[in-house]
């Protein structure tokens, strides 16, 4: 123990002598967490945050034209719009607005739309109950004119789109019921019997919004839950580069070899390095979690959520510091001088933050890169901590990501202990 003891010492002094160092490890990552959490704000807002702007045009002045407007109005999907610089919008206004970059999609519903569709309608309606000339046939389909900017995402457009269908769908139902309802009465008169009020005041299908989360209340992702805890996993991993350095440092000035002169396992004194750094991972941790919650919603920006399970916290926390400082003790194994082992180290660190989803959340990335993320430490961390900050999930939740990190761990020991008998033997 005395001499375990004497190792972390060693360790913490060598560490606070390099205060430059010091300062990066703690700093830049707080500086990242600022930047990209600014940057990437925009991006992380849904469209039910910010919506669409969009310019609509109802020429019909009817039943389709009035419910697509109302729908729209309504929805947290887009930005409604029927004015250009002050002045009612027309269908020629509308092409070149959206041209200009003012909205990014332009609706216009032509005049006589709802006339058309309560015609074919009708004619489909008398067919079916016999009560018409079989040769009569529907009239043209109904034409919306959709006018897009070039730059509206191919989701923002889908989103549009269904939501149309999703208004005429509704108003050539009702219309086919009161159509029915119209021809039934004239074949069965019964003024009691009058269905198509009952289904104009009813809503047959009704949506509820629920966010899939085990948490009291809807926390929506955004770019200060995905932002801390990707960064705060990036520079616990970034220690790769002091720690590396360090054991190279000591091999190169010969410390390794008196070490060993030492009636003591090396196992010891990688110990002691393992303990400073972990040490510093934990409160490399804190300050980015203090960030969040403290100083982000300073800018305006949302507070970070960190769940209810502290415990959770703890142990996926601990699990990810054994996992970098193991990933650093490899490094500085394997590596046979400081600018190897700076090398390796921070490129390696930045491919795997990179596929791991630290820079780009996974979700948006393709299937393929998806698939290849699970092979990074740092996807298990950052989905341990997803799945407390944003799924209030607890600490049985997290136990498979730490069991990864601290498989990882034993991994990059063994072949750290592995490369140094090698080495020895040399």
């Amino acid at each position: 123990m005395i001499k375990l003891l004497a190792a972390i010492k060693k360790e913490a002094l060598i560490l606070l002598r390099d205060r430059v160092g010091l300062a990066v490890l703690f700093l830049m990552p707080m500086i990242l967490i600022f930047v990209m959490t600014l940057i990437q704000d925009s991006a992380f807002k849904s469209l039910n945050e910010r919506g669409i702007p969009i310019i609509f045009v109802d020429n019909d002045k009817d039943s389709l034209g009035i419910s697509i407007e109302l729908g729209l109005r309504n929805s947290g999907m887009c930005t409604f719009n029927n004015m250009i610089d002050g002045k009612p919008a027309t269908a020629e206004m509308i092409e070149k607005a959206v041209s200009d970059g003012k909205f990014l999609v332009g609706i216009v519903v032509p005049k006589g739309a709802t006339e058309a569709i309560r015609s074919n309608v009708k004619v489909l309606v008398q067919q079916t109950l016999g009560v018409s000339d079989s040769l009569q046939k529907p009239t043209d389909s109904v034409e919306i004119a959709i006018y897009i900017d070039p730059i509206t995402k191919k989701s923002f457009l889908t989103s549009v789109t269904s939501s149309l269908r999703e208004f005429i769908s509704e108003i050539k139902t009702k219309i086919m019921f009161q159509t029915f309802s119209e021809q039934i009465s004239e074949l069965i008169p019964d003024k009691n019997n009058a269905p198509e009020n009952a289904f104009s005041q009813s809503q047959i299908i009704k949506y509820k919004e629920v966010y899939a989360s085990k948490q009291i209340g809807e926390i929506v992702p955004n770019a200060v839950q995905h932002n801390v805890p990707a960064w705060a996993i990036f520079a616990m991993f970034f220690i790769v580069l002091p720690l590396a350095g360090s054991m190279v440092k000591e091999k190169s000035e010969g410390s390794v070899l008196r070490l060993q002169t030492v009636p003591t396992s090396y196992l010891v004194f990688l110990n002691g390095k393992i303990i400073v750094y972990i040490a510093v991972c934990l409160i490399q941790l804190a300050l980015m979690l203090s960030v969040g919650k403290i100083f982000l919603p300073m800018l305006g920006l949302p507070t970070l959520v960190i769940g209810n399970s502290i415990l959770g916290i703890i142990l996926l926390s601990v699990s990810t510091a054994f996992a970098a400082t193991g990933y650093g003790v490899m490094m500085g194994t394997i590596a046979k001088t400081e600018q190897q082992g700076a090398i390796m180290g921070s490129l390696s660190v930045l491919l795997l933050s990179a596929i791991g989803g630290v820079w780009v959340p996974t979700y948006v990335m393709p299937e393929l890169m998806r698939d290849i993320s699970i092979v990074s430490p740092l996807n298990w961390a950052l989905n341990g901590f997803y799945e407390l900050f944003l799924r209030g999930g607890g600490i049985v939740d997290v136990v498979g990501d730490s069991l990864k990190l601290i498989c990882f761990f034993i991994f990059t020991m063994v072949v750290s202990l592995i490369v140094n008998r090698y080495k020895r033997k040399v």
